[in-house]
Protein backbone atom coordinates (compact mmCIF):
# COMPACT_ATOMS: atom_id res chain seq x y z
CA UNK A 1 0.00 0.00 0.00
CA UNK A 2 2.86 2.12 0.98
CA UNK A 3 4.64 1.63 -2.61
CA UNK A 4 1.30 2.90 -4.62
CA UNK A 5 1.29 6.21 -2.74
CA UNK A 6 1.78 8.50 -4.96
CA UNK A 7 2.93 11.71 -2.53
CA UNK A 8 5.81 9.36 -1.58
CA UNK A 9 6.85 8.61 -4.59
CA UNK A 10 7.12 12.49 -5.78
CA UNK A 11 9.55 13.06 -2.48
CA UNK A 12 12.04 10.36 -3.43
CA UNK A 13 11.89 11.89 -7.19
CA UNK A 14 12.76 15.20 -6.05
CA UNK A 15 15.00 14.59 -3.71
CA UNK A 16 17.17 12.10 -6.30
CA UNK A 17 17.68 14.99 -8.77
CA UNK A 18 18.46 17.52 -5.69
CA UNK A 19 21.47 15.09 -4.94
CA UNK A 20 22.11 14.88 -8.48
CA UNK A 21 22.49 18.75 -9.01
CA UNK A 22 24.57 19.12 -5.91
CA UNK A 23 27.15 16.04 -7.02
CA UNK A 24 27.51 17.70 -10.61
CA UNK A 25 28.15 21.29 -9.36
CA UNK A 26 31.19 20.05 -6.78
CA UNK A 27 32.41 18.14 -9.66
CA UNK A 28 32.45 21.09 -12.38
CA UNK A 29 34.46 23.31 -9.59
CA UNK A 30 37.99 23.38 -9.68
CA UNK A 31 40.16 21.77 -6.70
CA UNK A 32 42.55 24.92 -5.12
CA UNK A 33 46.25 24.13 -5.06
CA UNK A 34 47.74 23.48 -1.23
CA UNK A 35 50.65 24.86 -1.50
CA UNK A 36 50.26 28.77 -2.82
CA UNK A 37 52.69 30.25 -4.59
CA UNK A 38 54.68 33.59 -3.76
CA UNK A 39 52.76 35.74 -5.40
CA UNK A 40 49.74 34.25 -4.15
CA UNK A 41 50.89 34.99 -0.63
CA UNK A 42 51.87 38.44 -1.03
CA UNK A 43 48.51 39.31 -2.58
CA UNK A 44 47.20 37.48 0.13
CA UNK A 45 48.78 39.72 2.66
CA UNK A 46 48.33 43.05 1.17
CA UNK A 47 44.59 42.10 1.39
CA UNK A 48 45.26 41.19 4.71
CA UNK A 49 46.57 44.46 5.09
CA UNK A 50 44.06 46.67 2.85
CA UNK A 51 40.87 45.23 4.48
CA UNK A 52 39.49 45.19 7.57
CA UNK A 53 38.55 42.01 9.94
CA UNK A 54 35.42 42.06 8.92
CA UNK A 55 36.01 42.03 5.68
CA UNK A 56 38.60 39.13 5.12
CA UNK A 57 37.40 35.92 3.83
CA UNK A 58 37.10 33.20 5.90
CA UNK A 59 39.29 31.06 3.86
CA UNK A 60 41.55 33.29 4.50
CA UNK A 61 41.62 33.52 8.42
CA UNK A 62 42.37 29.90 7.91
CA UNK A 63 46.20 28.83 8.97
CA UNK A 64 48.66 28.94 5.81
CA UNK A 65 51.05 25.87 5.18
CA UNK A 66 49.71 24.56 8.70
CA UNK A 67 51.32 26.81 10.94
CA UNK A 68 48.57 28.82 12.71
CA UNK A 69 48.78 32.63 13.64
CA UNK A 70 50.14 33.32 16.97
CA UNK A 71 47.35 35.96 18.96
CA UNK A 72 49.20 38.88 21.14
CA UNK A 73 46.07 39.49 23.28
CA UNK A 74 47.97 41.22 25.57
CA UNK A 75 50.29 43.61 23.12
CA UNK A 76 47.05 46.42 21.97
CA UNK A 77 49.51 48.84 20.00
CA UNK A 78 49.84 46.05 17.72
CA UNK A 79 46.32 45.82 16.63
CA UNK A 80 45.67 49.47 17.24
CA UNK A 81 48.72 49.67 14.73
CA UNK A 82 46.56 47.39 12.50
CA UNK A 83 43.53 49.25 12.84
CA UNK A 84 44.50 52.38 12.18
CA UNK A 85 46.41 51.28 9.00
CA UNK A 86 43.36 50.63 7.51
CA UNK A 87 40.67 53.35 9.03
CA UNK A 88 43.15 56.30 9.20
CA UNK A 89 45.20 55.38 6.56
CA UNK A 90 48.48 56.04 8.84
CA UNK A 91 50.57 53.29 10.55
CA UNK A 92 51.20 53.30 14.52
CA UNK A 93 54.72 54.93 15.21
CA UNK A 94 55.46 51.17 16.59
CA UNK A 95 54.83 49.47 13.27
CA UNK A 96 57.23 52.71 10.96
CA UNK A 97 60.23 52.35 9.56
CA UNK A 98 62.19 54.93 11.47
CA UNK A 99 63.68 57.70 8.47
CA UNK A 100 67.27 58.80 8.70
CA UNK A 101 67.70 62.40 9.96
CA UNK A 102 67.64 65.13 7.52
CA UNK A 103 68.06 68.87 9.58
CA UNK A 104 69.84 69.73 11.47
CA UNK A 105 66.79 69.70 13.84
CA UNK A 106 66.08 66.43 13.33
CA UNK A 107 69.53 65.55 13.72
CA UNK A 108 68.32 67.44 17.66
CA UNK A 109 65.79 65.80 18.13
CA UNK A 110 66.57 62.22 17.74
CA UNK A 111 69.51 62.73 19.94
CA UNK A 112 67.08 63.74 23.04
CA UNK A 113 65.49 60.99 22.06
CA UNK A 114 68.51 58.59 22.07
CA UNK A 115 69.60 60.64 25.25
CA UNK A 116 65.94 59.72 27.07
CA UNK A 117 66.92 55.96 25.93
CA UNK A 118 70.27 55.85 27.54
CA UNK A 119 71.88 55.74 24.16
CA UNK A 120 74.58 58.20 24.82
CA UNK A 121 77.17 57.00 22.17
CA UNK A 122 74.39 57.92 19.25
CA UNK A 123 73.54 61.03 20.78
CA UNK A 124 76.57 62.46 20.65
CA UNK A 125 77.49 61.80 17.65
CA UNK A 126 73.59 62.60 16.48
CA UNK A 127 74.31 66.35 18.52
CA UNK A 128 78.26 66.63 16.91
CA UNK A 129 76.17 66.51 13.27
CA UNK A 130 73.42 68.78 14.12
CA UNK A 131 75.40 71.40 15.33
CA UNK A 132 77.73 71.07 12.07
CA UNK A 133 74.84 71.51 10.39
CA UNK A 134 73.49 74.45 12.21
CA UNK A 135 75.33 75.69 15.12
CA UNK A 136 72.01 77.51 16.64
CA UNK A 137 70.12 74.39 16.08
CA UNK A 138 69.16 74.21 20.29
CA UNK A 139 67.77 78.12 19.51
CA UNK A 140 65.56 76.67 16.74
CA UNK A 141 64.46 73.52 18.78
CA UNK A 142 63.46 75.55 22.27
CA UNK A 143 61.64 77.83 19.59
CA UNK A 144 59.53 74.95 18.40
CA UNK A 145 58.79 73.08 21.34
CA UNK A 146 58.84 75.75 23.57
CA UNK A 147 57.29 79.16 22.23
CA UNK A 148 57.77 82.45 24.09
CA UNK A 149 54.29 83.65 25.64
CA UNK A 150 51.88 85.24 23.34
CA UNK A 151 49.68 87.05 26.04
CA UNK A 152 48.93 90.94 25.63
CA UNK A 153 51.61 92.98 27.25
CA UNK A 154 49.96 94.69 30.36
CA UNK A 155 48.24 98.29 29.91
CA UNK A 156 50.57 100.49 31.32
CA UNK A 157 47.84 103.09 32.74
CA UNK A 158 45.05 100.53 33.74
CA UNK A 159 42.98 104.16 34.73
CA UNK A 160 43.04 106.52 31.55
CA UNK A 161 41.80 109.60 32.25
CA UNK A 162 38.77 109.40 29.80
CA UNK A 163 37.22 106.51 31.98
CA UNK A 164 34.07 107.01 33.52
CA UNK A 165 33.72 107.81 37.39
CA UNK A 166 32.53 104.03 38.08
CA UNK A 167 35.21 102.46 36.92
CA UNK A 168 37.09 101.50 40.36
CA UNK A 169 40.96 102.12 40.75
CA UNK A 170 42.75 99.15 40.07
CA UNK A 171 45.72 100.13 41.13
CA UNK A 172 44.42 99.77 44.90
CA UNK A 173 44.09 95.87 43.89
CA UNK A 174 46.05 92.83 42.79
CA UNK A 175 45.69 91.44 39.41
CA UNK A 176 48.36 89.15 39.88
CA UNK A 177 47.83 87.29 42.52
CA UNK A 178 49.50 88.51 45.88
CA UNK A 179 51.55 91.57 46.44
CA UNK A 180 55.41 90.71 46.63
CA UNK A 181 57.07 92.07 49.71
CA UNK A 182 60.60 93.32 49.84
CA UNK A 183 62.76 91.55 52.71
CA UNK A 184 63.61 94.60 54.20
CA UNK A 185 59.54 95.22 54.28
CA UNK A 186 58.95 91.86 55.59
CA UNK A 187 61.97 91.57 58.44
CA UNK A 188 60.27 95.82 59.43
CA UNK A 189 56.54 94.07 60.04
CA UNK A 190 58.33 91.67 62.57
CA UNK A 191 59.32 94.72 64.89
CA UNK A 192 56.73 94.50 67.51
CA UNK A 193 56.17 90.36 67.79
CA UNK A 194 57.62 88.34 70.47
CA UNK A 195 59.35 85.33 71.31
CA UNK A 196 56.61 82.41 70.62
CA UNK A 197 56.05 79.70 73.33
CA UNK A 198 55.76 76.52 72.52
CA UNK A 199 52.56 74.87 72.34
CA UNK A 200 51.54 72.39 74.99
CA UNK A 201 52.69 68.35 73.71
CA UNK A 202 49.30 67.19 74.41
CA UNK A 203 45.61 68.70 75.00
CA UNK A 204 45.02 69.75 78.69
CA UNK A 205 48.74 69.76 79.55
CA UNK A 206 50.96 73.09 80.47
CA UNK A 207 53.08 74.72 77.59
CA UNK A 208 56.66 73.61 78.34
CA UNK A 209 58.41 76.60 80.20
CA UNK A 210 60.10 79.26 77.86
CA UNK A 211 62.68 81.62 79.51
CA UNK A 212 63.86 83.20 76.88
CA UNK A 213 60.40 84.84 75.89
CA UNK A 214 60.61 87.06 79.64
CA UNK A 215 64.02 87.97 78.59
CA UNK A 216 64.40 91.72 78.47
CA UNK A 217 65.25 93.35 75.23
CA UNK A 218 68.67 94.67 76.48
CA UNK A 219 69.63 91.55 77.90
CA UNK A 220 68.55 89.56 74.98
CA UNK A 221 70.78 91.90 72.75
CA UNK A 222 73.73 91.41 75.31
CA UNK A 223 73.65 87.79 74.64
CA UNK A 224 72.98 87.68 70.77
CA UNK A 225 76.42 90.41 71.11
CA UNK A 226 78.71 87.81 73.08
CA UNK A 227 77.15 84.74 70.63
CA UNK A 228 78.37 87.07 67.09
CA UNK A 229 81.88 87.48 69.22
CA UNK A 230 82.49 83.25 70.38
CA UNK A 231 80.84 82.01 66.44
CA UNK A 232 79.34 84.64 63.52
CA UNK A 233 78.16 81.98 62.46
CA UNK A 234 75.50 80.78 65.07
CA UNK A 235 74.79 84.52 65.71
CA UNK A 236 73.63 84.50 61.95
CA UNK A 237 71.62 81.28 62.42
CA UNK A 238 69.61 82.21 65.10
CA UNK A 239 67.48 84.58 62.48
CA UNK A 240 65.64 80.92 61.72
CA UNK A 241 64.71 80.43 65.15
CA UNK A 242 61.59 83.08 65.29
CA UNK A 243 60.97 86.10 63.64
CA UNK A 244 62.03 88.33 67.24
CA UNK A 245 65.25 86.90 66.70
CA UNK A 246 65.03 87.45 62.69
CA UNK A 247 64.53 91.13 63.64
CA UNK A 248 66.94 91.47 66.31
CA UNK A 249 70.12 89.43 64.09
CA UNK A 250 69.14 92.01 60.72
CA UNK A 251 68.66 95.17 62.31
CA UNK A 252 70.35 95.67 65.45
CA UNK A 253 73.42 97.59 64.45
CA UNK A 254 75.32 97.88 67.83
CA UNK A 255 76.30 94.25 67.57
CA UNK A 256 77.46 94.32 63.72
CA UNK A 257 79.64 97.10 64.75
CA UNK A 258 81.07 95.83 67.55
CA UNK A 259 81.55 92.66 65.07
CA UNK A 260 83.20 95.52 62.15
CA UNK A 261 85.64 96.60 64.67
CA UNK A 262 86.44 93.88 66.70
CA UNK A 263 90.10 91.78 66.28
CA UNK A 264 88.06 88.79 65.96
CA UNK A 265 85.92 88.84 62.63
CA UNK A 266 86.18 92.35 62.16
CA UNK A 267 88.58 95.07 60.81
CA UNK A 268 90.95 95.07 63.65
CA UNK A 269 92.68 92.03 62.18
CA UNK A 270 92.96 93.88 58.61
CA UNK A 271 96.46 95.25 57.99
CA UNK A 272 97.02 97.78 55.18
CA UNK A 273 100.49 98.00 55.78
CA UNK A 274 103.41 95.88 56.56
CA UNK A 275 103.13 94.56 59.89
CA UNK A 276 106.30 91.77 59.96
CA UNK A 277 108.88 90.79 58.02
CA UNK A 278 109.57 88.06 55.06
CA UNK A 279 110.81 85.42 57.76
CA UNK A 280 108.17 86.22 60.49
CA UNK A 281 109.59 88.52 62.26
CA UNK A 282 107.42 91.50 64.10
CA UNK A 283 108.42 95.04 63.01
CA UNK A 284 109.15 97.69 65.02
CA UNK A 285 106.04 99.00 67.08
CA UNK A 286 105.03 102.52 66.06
CA UNK A 287 104.92 105.41 68.26
CA UNK A 288 101.89 105.44 70.58
CA UNK A 289 102.72 108.90 71.83
CA UNK A 290 100.35 110.44 69.11
CA UNK A 291 96.29 109.58 69.29
CA UNK A 292 96.16 111.16 65.43
CA UNK A 293 94.93 108.80 62.65
CA UNK A 294 96.24 105.26 64.73
CA UNK A 295 95.90 102.42 62.95
CA UNK A 296 93.62 99.62 64.42
CA UNK A 297 94.88 96.53 63.07
CA UNK A 298 99.00 97.57 64.78
CA UNK A 299 97.13 99.12 68.41
CA UNK A 300 95.52 95.58 68.74
CA UNK A 301 99.03 93.61 68.51
CA UNK A 302 100.78 95.93 71.02
CA UNK A 303 101.26 94.80 74.84
CA UNK A 304 99.67 97.56 76.82
CA UNK A 305 96.47 96.65 74.95
CA UNK A 306 94.51 93.73 75.26
CA UNK A 307 94.78 91.85 71.46
CA UNK A 308 90.80 91.03 71.64
CA UNK A 309 89.26 93.82 72.73
CA UNK A 310 88.81 97.32 71.44
CA UNK A 311 88.32 100.27 73.39
CA UNK A 312 85.93 102.58 71.25
CA UNK A 313 87.54 105.44 73.34
CA UNK A 314 91.00 105.17 72.50
CA UNK A 315 90.77 103.80 68.70
CA UNK A 316 89.26 105.67 66.40
CA UNK A 317 85.65 104.70 64.95
CA UNK A 318 84.99 103.11 61.94
CA UNK A 319 82.86 105.81 60.35
CA UNK A 320 80.16 104.68 57.57
CA UNK A 321 80.23 106.14 54.13
CA UNK A 322 77.96 106.05 50.95
CA UNK A 323 79.70 103.16 50.10
CA UNK A 324 79.02 101.05 53.00
CA UNK A 325 75.44 102.26 54.35
CA UNK A 326 75.27 100.24 57.97
CA UNK A 327 77.86 98.03 59.41
CA UNK A 328 76.64 94.83 58.24
CA UNK A 329 76.64 95.58 55.24
CA UNK A 330 80.49 96.67 55.40
CA UNK A 331 81.11 93.19 56.99
CA UNK A 332 79.13 91.31 54.38
CA UNK A 333 81.11 93.59 51.21
CA UNK A 334 83.85 95.26 52.24
CA UNK A 335 86.95 93.40 51.53
CA UNK A 336 89.24 90.74 54.37
CA UNK A 337 90.75 87.89 54.57
CA UNK A 338 89.32 84.79 56.93
CA UNK A 339 91.85 83.47 59.38
CA UNK A 340 89.54 79.76 60.49
CA UNK A 341 90.60 78.27 56.88
CA UNK A 342 92.97 78.29 54.14
CA UNK A 343 92.87 79.28 50.40
CA UNK A 344 93.20 76.57 47.67
CA UNK A 345 94.23 76.43 44.06
CA UNK A 346 93.71 73.16 42.12
CA UNK A 347 95.57 73.45 38.73
CA UNK A 348 95.02 70.48 36.09
CA UNK A 349 96.24 70.41 32.98
CA UNK A 350 97.55 68.30 30.25
CA UNK A 351 100.99 67.61 28.50
CA UNK A 352 101.94 65.92 25.38
CA UNK A 353 104.08 63.16 26.83
CA UNK A 354 107.41 60.68 24.95
CA UNK A 355 106.85 58.28 22.34
CA UNK A 356 108.06 55.11 23.01
CA UNK A 357 111.07 54.65 20.74
CA UNK A 358 110.93 50.90 20.30
CA UNK A 359 107.18 51.11 18.97
CA UNK A 360 106.56 51.73 15.34
CA UNK A 361 102.98 52.84 15.97
CA UNK A 362 102.61 56.67 15.19
CA UNK A 363 99.14 56.97 16.04
CA UNK A 364 100.01 56.48 19.89
CA UNK A 365 100.30 60.00 21.53
CA UNK A 366 100.82 59.88 25.12
CA UNK A 367 99.18 62.84 27.42
CA UNK A 368 100.02 63.35 30.57
CA UNK A 369 97.27 64.96 33.30
CA UNK A 370 99.36 66.99 35.96
CA UNK A 371 97.35 68.04 39.07
CA UNK A 372 98.96 70.36 41.47
CA UNK A 373 97.63 72.40 44.65
CA UNK A 374 98.85 75.60 46.19
CA UNK A 375 97.62 76.54 49.49
CA UNK A 376 97.88 80.21 51.38
CA UNK A 377 96.82 80.39 54.75
CA UNK A 378 97.18 84.19 56.43
CA UNK A 379 97.53 84.59 60.27
CA UNK A 380 96.49 87.35 62.06
CA UNK A 381 100.27 88.48 62.99
CA UNK A 382 100.74 89.83 59.29
CA UNK A 383 102.77 86.52 58.24
CA UNK A 384 101.69 84.14 55.59
CA UNK A 385 102.45 80.64 55.06
CA UNK A 386 102.43 79.30 51.08
CA UNK A 387 102.88 76.07 49.47
CA UNK A 388 103.62 74.04 46.21
CA UNK A 389 102.77 70.39 46.31
CA UNK A 390 100.90 67.90 44.75
CA UNK A 391 99.82 66.26 47.93
CA UNK A 392 95.45 66.63 48.02
CA UNK A 393 94.66 68.85 50.95
CA UNK A 394 93.47 66.22 53.31
CA UNK A 395 96.87 65.35 53.63
CA UNK A 396 98.24 69.03 53.70
CA UNK A 397 95.42 71.29 55.35
CA UNK A 398 95.61 70.36 59.23
CA UNK A 399 99.98 70.81 59.17
CA UNK A 400 99.76 74.45 57.79
CA UNK A 401 100.85 75.81 60.69
CA UNK A 402 103.73 77.96 62.16
CA UNK A 403 105.14 75.37 64.27
CA UNK A 404 106.08 72.76 61.02
CA UNK A 405 107.62 75.57 59.40
CA UNK A 406 111.00 74.36 60.40
CA UNK A 407 113.89 73.35 58.50
CA UNK A 408 114.03 69.50 59.78
CA UNK A 409 112.17 67.88 56.76
CA UNK A 410 114.20 66.17 55.00
CA UNK A 411 113.21 63.67 52.03
CA UNK A 412 113.43 60.19 53.97
CA UNK A 413 111.16 61.71 56.57
CA UNK A 414 107.97 59.44 56.81
CA UNK A 415 106.05 61.86 58.84
CA UNK A 416 102.85 63.06 57.85
CA UNK A 417 104.11 67.16 58.54
CA UNK A 418 107.18 66.26 56.26
CA UNK A 419 104.35 67.97 53.27
CA UNK A 420 105.85 71.03 54.81
CA UNK A 421 109.22 70.53 53.54
CA UNK A 422 108.74 73.11 50.93
CA UNK A 423 106.45 75.54 52.52
CA UNK A 424 108.05 79.25 52.23
CA UNK A 425 107.40 82.13 54.96
CA UNK A 426 105.75 85.47 54.05
CA UNK A 427 103.55 88.55 54.84
CA UNK A 428 100.56 90.13 53.56
CA UNK A 429 99.09 93.15 53.59
CA UNK A 430 95.98 94.52 52.10
CA UNK A 431 95.22 97.44 49.77
CA UNK A 432 93.65 100.30 50.57
CA UNK A 433 92.90 102.45 54.12
CA UNK A 434 91.14 101.58 57.06
CA UNK A 435 89.64 104.47 57.51
CA UNK A 436 89.33 105.51 53.75
CA UNK A 437 88.38 102.69 51.58
CA UNK A 438 88.57 104.55 48.52
CA UNK A 439 92.10 106.27 49.06
CA UNK A 440 95.26 103.58 48.42
CA UNK A 441 98.28 106.06 48.70
CA UNK A 442 96.85 107.53 51.80
CA UNK A 443 99.49 105.41 53.94
CA UNK A 444 101.80 105.62 51.29
CA UNK A 445 100.73 102.86 49.14
CA UNK A 446 101.32 104.41 45.65
CA UNK A 447 101.77 101.09 44.00
CA UNK A 448 97.99 100.58 44.46
CA UNK A 449 94.76 102.88 44.06
CA UNK A 450 91.47 101.39 46.12
CA UNK A 451 90.83 98.61 48.06
CA UNK A 452 90.29 94.49 46.76
CA UNK A 453 93.61 93.43 46.88
CA UNK A 454 96.21 91.05 48.63
CA UNK A 455 99.81 91.78 48.43
CA UNK A 456 102.09 88.53 49.28
CA UNK A 457 105.85 88.31 49.70
CA UNK A 458 107.10 84.85 50.21
CA UNK A 459 111.02 83.42 50.78
CA UNK A 460 111.85 81.92 47.19
CA UNK A 461 113.06 78.39 46.71
CA UNK A 462 116.59 79.83 46.97
CA UNK A 463 117.77 82.73 49.67
CA UNK A 464 118.54 84.87 46.71
CA UNK A 465 115.23 85.19 45.72
CA UNK A 466 112.12 86.85 46.66
CA UNK A 467 108.51 85.96 45.43
CA UNK A 468 105.55 88.35 45.16
CA UNK A 469 102.00 88.00 44.18
CA UNK A 470 99.48 90.37 44.01
CA UNK A 471 95.61 88.86 44.56
CA UNK A 472 92.16 90.32 44.42
CA UNK A 473 89.73 89.06 46.96
CA UNK A 474 86.31 88.25 44.92
CA UNK A 475 83.07 86.32 45.82
CA UNK A 476 81.93 83.17 44.51
CA UNK A 477 78.71 80.81 44.99
CA UNK A 478 75.25 81.37 45.12
CA UNK A 479 74.64 85.22 45.44
CA UNK A 480 74.88 87.12 48.37
CA UNK A 481 75.82 83.17 50.18
CA UNK A 482 79.63 83.56 50.80
CA UNK A 483 81.76 87.09 50.29
CA UNK A 484 85.32 87.59 50.47
CA UNK A 485 85.98 83.60 49.46
CA UNK A 486 88.13 83.44 46.17
CA UNK A 487 91.55 85.03 45.35
CA UNK A 488 91.96 85.56 42.03
CA UNK A 489 95.31 86.14 40.44
CA UNK A 490 96.82 89.61 39.31
CA UNK A 491 100.02 88.94 38.67
CA UNK A 492 103.33 86.84 39.88
CA UNK A 493 106.69 88.08 40.18
CA UNK A 494 110.42 86.90 41.35
CA UNK A 495 113.32 89.20 42.68
CA UNK A 496 116.60 88.39 42.19
CA UNK A 497 118.48 89.91 45.21
CA UNK A 498 121.69 89.83 43.86
CA UNK A 499 121.41 90.89 40.71
CA UNK A 500 118.40 93.69 41.68
CA UNK A 501 115.97 92.05 38.89
CA UNK A 502 112.30 91.27 38.03
CA UNK A 503 111.02 88.82 36.40
CA UNK A 504 107.33 87.56 35.67
CA UNK A 505 105.90 83.97 36.14
CA UNK A 506 103.59 83.28 33.28
CA UNK A 507 99.68 82.13 35.04
CA UNK A 508 99.00 80.49 31.91
CA UNK A 509 97.89 76.97 33.94
CA UNK A 510 97.74 78.56 37.54
CA UNK A 511 93.87 78.94 38.84
CA UNK A 512 92.21 81.32 41.61
CA UNK A 513 92.13 80.04 45.03
CA UNK A 514 89.23 79.42 46.93
CA UNK A 515 88.72 79.32 50.82
CA UNK A 516 87.76 76.31 52.33
CA UNK A 517 87.27 76.17 56.19
CA UNK A 518 89.30 74.04 58.54
CA UNK A 519 87.74 73.42 62.10
CA UNK A 520 90.92 72.34 63.77
CA UNK A 521 92.63 76.07 62.92
CA UNK A 522 89.33 77.31 65.31
CA UNK A 523 89.41 81.11 65.61
CA UNK A 524 93.03 81.31 63.69
CA UNK A 525 94.71 82.68 67.05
Amino acid sequence: MAENNPDLETFRQQWREEVTARSSAKDSIPHRSKSPTSHEKSDRSKARISLPPSQVPPEEAEPVDGISAQAYHDLENKEDAARLGVEGFSRHPSTQVSKEPQSALEHYEKAMEREAQGSLGDSVNLYRKAYRLDAGVDRIYKNKHFPPSNSKPKPTNPNPSDAPVTVPNTAHHSLDGPQIITINDLIASFSDTAIPIAPPPTEGSRPPPCPMSKVPSEILVEILLRTAIADIASFARLSAVCKRLAYLVATEDRIWERICQGYEYGFAAMHYTWNASIEGVPLPEPDLSSDDHLDISTLALTHSIPSRTIDPIRFPLLSLNPTYTSYREMLRTRPRLRFNGCYISTVNYHRPGASNTYSNATYISPVHIVTYYRYLRFFRDGTVVSLLTTNEPVDVVHHLTQENLHSHHNKESMLPSAVMRHALKGRWKLSGSLHSPDMGSAQGNHEIDGEGDVHIETEGVDPKYMYKMNLGLRSAGRAGATRNNKLVWKGFWSYNRMTDDWATFALRNDRAFFWSRVRSYGMGW
